[in-house]
């Protein structure tokens, strides 16, 4: 299943080492647009990302076991994704496709902010800069946290990736990645730049562009990942937070309880989930993708999967706010899952991704796939909240915080409280592959106090990894508190193989960047001997 290439604006001259880029430029002085006032607009929506990394995230996180050799992967990418190997592989949903992607994507930023600039009146349009600097941070930032380190008291000197401020003119330019902390400043300062001048009212369809609140839900998972000495960026994420939620945020979260009595089967709860009108998505992303064939109700990529074991420590978890059970009218959840009826199921899904297709040949029956996906959401924010509350140790407000959650995503209706929690998390074990629990060693580069704070950052990891799975954010926790993570085969039997296991230190948490641009002469990220 190849995919088709269906981005062609000509403009855009940028491809950071990749192939044809010469042969591109070849054609620009003929077959490139030329940009007025009127198209920048247009422009800008190839602004927003053409990749999203659900798959990579997902297949690298603990959220993935493999079972056996009579269930096939998907593709190569996927086998190589959940192997933790360099893939060459660089169709849609590959490290390759997002790399190659969000720099065409920030190169149409560059081109809408490179017009306003030379303009007569730049104020007329402080808008579209707006969302212009909003994309380029947004693009970065997806590259920033696959292809590098977690943000660390190292990021001085860890590899960052190159900030394309410029339009790109030359045919063989030549890059360097910089650090880490370099690249978190520039995102950071597009960020704080671009907000102000957001106007929702240019608008015709606000849950597919960057408004004001979509902007702060991206801010606060920004700060959240820009770990400060000091815990200043945890006030940040408390301020952009709360600027969407308020101090009562139920009203603003998704209704999961009217989410539970729509069928399980086919595209009606995914189609509700991604659903415009639903105030719950602050922004929707279209892409082209085929994540949601191997992570939906399909025989394809069951090699890889998220199945009945895992599930006990996500779908089908029991938490401080109740138990699972496979009866819908007992269960602590509003949301039932599919489950695929194999022997040995290998697919336990919350259905919140469908599987588009576009028919691009109606005669060969072929064209591309594509997903929506929910970048932001107030149910995430909230939960980014809560553990920047957690990590101030204002327990009080993440509580606050974390019961608006539990209302809405659960049955019960007993507050958590201090107690309830500690003594939840105080009689787990922690975590082994063979013994598996919720509650995972924590080994951040930031100090967690045992007890109390640690035992809230458990809660608020569990929630969120419930109710974030399939969309990949599961790794953005696992690199920011140093989770180990583990390749586990499931065999026929019933028994688990550990067959690998990444720690905090594993420098495979940094995805390699492309073949292609390593070749072209840019440094490759570092491996362990």
């Amino acid at each position: 299943m190849k995919n088709k290439n269906i981005f062609t604006i000509g403009l855009i001259g940028i491809s950071i080492g990749l192939s044809g880029c010469s042969d591109f430029l070849d054609e620009m002085p003929d077959s490139r647009t030329e940009i007025t006032e009127e198209n920048a607009d247009y422009l800008l929506v190839s602004a927003y990302p053409l990749t999203v990394p659900c798959e990579m995230y997902e297949m690298y996180s603990d959220n993935t076991d493999a079972y056996p050799d009579r269930f096939a992967a998907m593709d190569r990418l996927q086998e190589d994704l959940y192997r933790w190997e360099d893939t060459s592989q660089n169709d849609q949903d590959s490290p390759a496709a997002l790399w190659e992607n969000c720099y065409k994507s920030i190169a149409a930023a560059n081109q809408v902010l490179n017009l306003i600039d030379n303009m007569e009146d730049p104020s007329s349009m402080d808008a579209q800069k707006g969302e212009a600097l909003l994309c380029r941070a947004y693009n970065h930032f997806l590259l920033a946290t696959t292809f590098c380190k977690a943000y660390t008291s190292t990021a001085s000197t860890d590899l960052g990736i190159p900030y394309m401020k410029e339009l790109e003119t030359t045919v063989s330019p030549s890059y360097e990645r910089g650090t880490l902390a370099d690249t978190y400043k520039n995102i950071e300062a597009d960020l704080l730049e671009g907000i102000p001048l957001l106007d929702d009212s240019k608008y015709s369809v606000p849950k597919y562009r960057f408004t004001r609140n979509a902007a702060y839900a991206f801010a606060a998972r920004f700060y959240l990942n820009y770990t400060q000495a000091d815990l200043s960026n945890y006030d940040k994420v408390i301020e952009y937070a709360t600027r969407v939620l308020g101090a009562n945020p139920s009203n603003s979260l998704r209704n999961w309880e009217y989410l539970g009595t729509l069928s399980v089967n086919g595209e009606v709860q995914p189609n509700e989930y991604v659903n415009v009108e639903n105030s719950a998505n602050l922004l929707l992303i279209s892409v082209q993708s085929y994540w949601g064939y191997i992570n939906g109700p399909y025989g394809l990529g069951e090699r890889y999967a998220h199945g009945p074991v895992v599930s006990y420590e996500t779908n089908r978890s029991n938490g401080p706010w109740g138990s699972f059970n496979a009866n819908p009218d007992n269960n602590v959840y509003y949301t039932d899952v599919w489950s695929n009826s194999s022997a040995l199921p290998t697919k336990v899904i919350s259905m919140k991704v469908a599987q588009y297709f576009q028919i691009t040949d109606v005669v060969a029956g072929t064209g591309y796939g594509y997903i929506v996906n929910a970048a932001f959401t107030t149910d995430e924010l909230l939960l980014s909240r809560a553990e920047a509350y957690i990590m101030k140790k204002d327990y009080a407000n993440a509580l606050n915080d974390l019961n608006n959650w539990q209302g809405a995503y659960t049955k019960t209706t007993t507050p958590l409280t201090e107690t309830s929690i500690n003594d939840f998390y105080n009689a787990l074990s922690y975590y082994t592959p063979t013994s598996p629990t919720v509650k995972k060693e924590l080994h951040p580069d930031f100090a967690v106090e045992q007890g109390t704070q640690e035992n809230m950052i458990h809660c608020v990891l569990h929630a969120r990894r419930i109710m974030t799975l399939h969309e990949g954010l599961r790794w953005l926790d696992i690199k920011r508190f140093g989770i180990t993570v583990y390749r586990r085969f499931m065999r026929d039997d019933g028994r688990v193989e550990v067959t690998d296991q990444m720690d905090a230190s594993d420098l495979r948490r940094a995805i390699q960047i492309p073949s292609d641009v390593i070749s072209a002469g840019m440094e490759p990220n570092p491996r362990n001997n």
